[in-house]
């Protein structure tokens, strides 16, 4: 099996326990409000556990998707941008796992700030990932890419908004459907990946073809200028002997 399809199936893998997790780490909570507290919030409740875990595993899915995008296509800057735009994504969700947030109601602390930060510094970085990897990838996956990237996009706006001028309404359920958005646009990088891991990539330049061959038309004679003297026969009327040439039969008189 091709290494680019070995790091697709691991990472299709880690992201499915994680989704699973983030479930079951939901389901065990029912004194919050899902459609106000964040997935933060759930996951520093007393059943929520489940969820850090689910960060981490969805870190781990991120990170071993890394050395596949880097065999994907030539190298240039698109695709170094997007490899650490997803090495970014993958290193913020870490940080969240690791550094949980404030329990609902309660001052927010440093940790709660580095929790929060490390998690838009993440939000904001796959999509563009997605975006420059949409290129790169077939048709069908290329434009379901760039759909979902723009919605992330727009999602990530509507989040601000609600945190800042929108006093907070429906602050989960948009943080919810971000997510659920970028889990799907790296489900979709992951399967792209995975099921075409030799991507067709651009032909090298043809060599500089020379100066006479340049164009494809045959190549005439030359036809040089320089005829060779011509032979007089002295009875043809060339001049007699006061010619500049020499006659043919004068030559073999003398």
């Amino acid at each position: 099996m091709p290494a680019t399809r070995v790091n697709g199936v691991l990472a299709l893998g880690g992201i499915a326990l994680a989704a699973l997790l983030a479930v079951v780490g939901h389901a065990g909570v029912t004194d919050l409000d899902p459609l106000r507290l964040t997935v933060s919030d759930y996951a520093v409740s007393d059943s929520g556990g489940m969820i850090h875990v689910a960060m981490l595993l969805l870190a781990a899915a991120s990170a071993v998707l890394v050395p596949a995008v880097r065999r994907l296509g030539p190298p240039d800057s698109r695709r170094h941008t997007a490899t650490a735009m997803l090495t970014v994504w993958a290193s913020g969700l870490l940080v969240s796992g690791l550094v949980p947030t404030n329990p609902p109601g309660t001052t927010m602390d440093t940790a709660a700030y580095v929790h929060r930060y490390a998690s838009v510094v993440a939000f904001l970085a796959l999509p563009v990932a997605g975006w420059l990897l949409a290129a790169r990838l077939p048709a069908g996956a290329r434009r379901w890419l760039r759909i979902l990237t723009v919605a992330s996009l727009v999602l990530a706006a509507a989040m601000a908004w609600s945190a800042y001028p929108g006093d907070r309404a429906l602050y989960g359920l948009i943080e919810r459907a971000l997510i659920l958005t970028e889990v799907t646009l790296l489900t979709l990088l992951t399967l792209s990946l995975s099921l075409s891991p030799t991507l067709p990539t651009p032909p090298p330049p043809p060599p500089p073809r020379s100066r006479s061959c340049s164009s494809g038309a045959p190549r005439k004679p030359l036809i040089t200028t320089n005829r060779p003297p011509q032979l007089h026969d002295r009875r043809g009327g060339g001049g007699g002997g006061g010619g500049v040439g020499v006659g043919l039969f004068e030559f073999v008189e003398h």
